[in-house]
């Protein structure tokens, strides 16, 4: 067992709504560790989609799910936050008042006043295609995500799915592909409307092939894929080459040992909380992104910064009991722009 960490607060969560709240607790003098099951930072954008355009972040007509990461890490950084990678948070148990002892599956242990639970969904793991011996495949040449589109440049493309994350990915990836083909089990989508119909145009412009059906078994050597058998609906079967296989079945998401810390969930899955700071039914732990809910709750992420920004608020007062908690603003306190590591705007002469 290593020596215990001792800080203000501890994140579990390292995707951008961790990273925010972060930057709002950091304003208000509190240091954070984070903690993510994942091997990298940056959450379901760094892992699902890093490339994915996003562009419904104010003030920012375009991102990608990585560069909105890389942003939020750069303007945490005057905070200087630690970083526990391919993590799990096994234990949550009340020490004191405000104490909390938070331990990780690899034994590791932390002691702080606040828990703030920025976890999404918790972990999540993709659905494997029905599809006999797929396990060599998988990393090699078959893929559940896509986080560099130019590794699939010039390549025979198969993906498979009806959502938004298959028709996502074969609009962006038509233009890279040497061929692509889209299978999917009926003729009705489960995507945006505007993507379907993006992608019927494609097809009937002779860019890519869509077929109904299913794959049922794949061929290749040493994990490389080289073609699929694909039996379609109208029974025939076929053989259809490719280098590479995009199975978009969704996602199983799992609370794992959140499920087992007291709280009273919403649908077996999501933690309730009140709406003034987002905290939840035990003091001093919070639930702030997809983890949460509360009458009107919005997946988005915008949403999670502001719960992020009322959180802080509340947490200040369980790390500085005896402080009176002033409120300013980046624009005009020098004391904040001092933290930021930014030049104190002064009044331009007239």
């Amino acid at each position: 067992m290593s020596e215990t960490i001792k800080t203000d607060i501890v994140i579990i969560g390292a995707g951008p709504i961790g990273l925010f709240a972060v930057f709002e607790l950091g304003l208000l003098d509190m240091k954070t560790h984070l903690i993510d099951i994942l091997d990298k930072i940056g959450g379901q954008c760094a892992e699902l989609y890093p490339e994915k355009p996003i562009y419904d972040i104010p003030g920012i007509p375009y991102t990608s799910a990585q560069g909105l990461v890389d942003a939020l890490l750069l303007q945490i950084k005057p905070f200087n936050p630690q970083f526990h990678l391919n993590e799990m948070v096994e234990k949550v148990e009340k020490i004191g008042d405000p104490l909390f002892r938070v331990t990780t599956d690899q034994g590791k242990q932390f002691e702080c006043k606040v828990v703030v639970i920025a976890a999404g969904g918790g972990s999540f793991q993709p659905k494997r295609p029905p599809i006999p011996g797929v396990e060599p495949y998988e990393g090699k040449s078959l893929f559940y995500s896509v986080r560099r589109m130019e590794q699939f440049r010039d390549k025979r493309i198969l993906i498979v799915g009806g959502g938004d994350s298959a028709l996502d990915w074969t609009l962006n990836l038509a233009p890279l592909a040497k061929k692509l083909t889209l299978i999917h089990r009926r003729s009705e989508f489960r995507a945006a409307p505007d993507s379907v119909n993006k992608m019927r145009a494609l097809v009937d412009a002779g860019k890519i092939d869509l077929v109904f059906g299913q794959v049922t078994a794949l061929h290749g050597d040493d994990g490389q894929l080289q073609k699929a058998t694909v039996k379609t609906n109208d029974g025939a079967i076929n053989q259809l080459e490719c280098d590479a296989l995009l199975p978009f079945f969704g996602l199983t998401m799992k609370l794992g040992p959140v499920a087992n810390w007291g709280f009273e969930l919403k649908n077996n899955e999501l933690i309730p909380v009140e709406t003034a700071a987002f905290e939840t039914s035990v003091p001093g732990i919070f639930a702030i992104g997809d983890i949460n809910w509360y009458p009107g709750k919005l997946k988005l992420i915008l949403s999670g910064f502001h719960e992020g920004a009322l959180m802080a608020q509340k947490a200040y007062h369980y790390c500085y009991p005896e402080k009176r908690l002033v409120f300013q603003y980046t624009t005009s306190s020098s004391n904040l722009q001092k933290k930021l590591g930014v030049a104190p705007q002064t009044a331009q002469p007239a």
